[in-house]
């Protein structure tokens, strides 16, 4: 059965190495990964267009086996990227690969590699850097709602430019405070919600960790809370999480406040777990109270 969304990237392994030496072996990561259990949260069966490496761990395998549609998988003939993560005490992450091929990850899959069946998806999470590719991807999918998270890498201050010719073709475009800010050159969060506006985007969900997001289009501007916290274990992959459910949001009610809160929830539980999170039955109706929560501060 063809999937509502699909999440476009690769699969990530980590290996954690926290301050105070304990280690997290064969972390399943990747923000597509991520984005595409934020879609798991809310219910859905999200197809992934995925590229993973021909030793990727068993563990790995299983769990993208229960939880995603995986006619969109690739299967490379080259090692599975793998990373140190190595953590400080003060919240620095130092990443180093374990691997020496890192680029099918980055760049691949390529609209050529989208399933027929994908193609007439209505939603896409895409993990990518700007540019050309975005338009490909446009003309793939005419119908879908596209959601582009920028990857980090992109953005910085010399690809401003390029970033700021591609926000009007994808219907959503998701950077996190400090990446747009490294391409803008400052850090007012509402100034710059009005700049990616102007540039031409059609809807903004600039998310800011703890602060929560603002989530704007041209006609209306709503700041979403973050989900109260007592204990955070991992930040890694909450803002992919985010945008795949922000996305479910916005598909199913057509209502910006209601998916930025869609998108709070979900990330609210990767927060708890290192790694991707890994959705049960049981977390359901914890999900719709904290989804009430916040409909209850409006």
């Amino acid at each position: 059965m063809t999937p509502d969304v699909v999440c476009v990237g690769g699969l990530f392994i980590d290996d954690i190495v926290f301050p105070d030496g304990r280690t997290k072996m064969g972390i399943i990561g990747g923000g597509s990964t991520h984005a595409a259990m934020g879609a798991v949260v809310w219910d859905e069966r999200p197809g992934v267009a995925m590229v993973a490496g021909k030793d990727a761990p068993t563990h790995a395998k299983t769990f993208i086996d229960r939880y995603f549609e995986t006619t969109g998988l690739i299967w490379l003939d080259t090692p599975q990227i793998r990373a140190w993560q190595l953590f400080e005490w003060d919240g620095r992450r130092t990443e180093l690969y374990r691997v020496e091929n890192i680029s099918p990850y980055l760049v691949e899959p390529f609209p050529s590699q989208l399933p027929e069946a994908y193609q007439s998806v209505k939603g896409l999470h895409l993990l990518k850097d700007g540019g050309n590719e975005i338009q490909q991807w446009r003309e793939l999918c005419p119908n879908a709602v596209i959601c582009w998270e920028p990857q980090q890498h992109f953005m910085v201050a010399e690809n401003a430019e390029v970033f700021r010719k591609t926000v009007s073709i994808p219907d959503i475009v998701s950077p996190n405070l400090l990446e747009a800010s490294c391409v803008y050159g400052f850090d007012e969060p509402e100034k710059l919600v009005d700049t990616i506006l102007a540039d031409g985007a059609n809807i903004v969900a600039l998310r800011m960790g703890e602060k929560g997001s603002i989530v704007a289009d041209a006609r209306q501007r709503f700041n979403i809370p973050a989900v109260h916290m007592d204990q955070i274990v991992d930040q890694t992959g909450a803002g992919n999480t985010y945008c795949g459910a922000f996305l479910v949001g916005w598909l199913r009610s057509n209502n910006l406040r209601k998916a930025g809160y869609s998108g709070a929830v979900a990330a609210s539980f990767c927060l708890e777990e290192i790694g991707v999170l890994h959705w049960e039955a049981d977390k359901v109706e914890t999900r719709d109270k904290r989804y009430k929560a916040l409909l209850g501060r409006t």
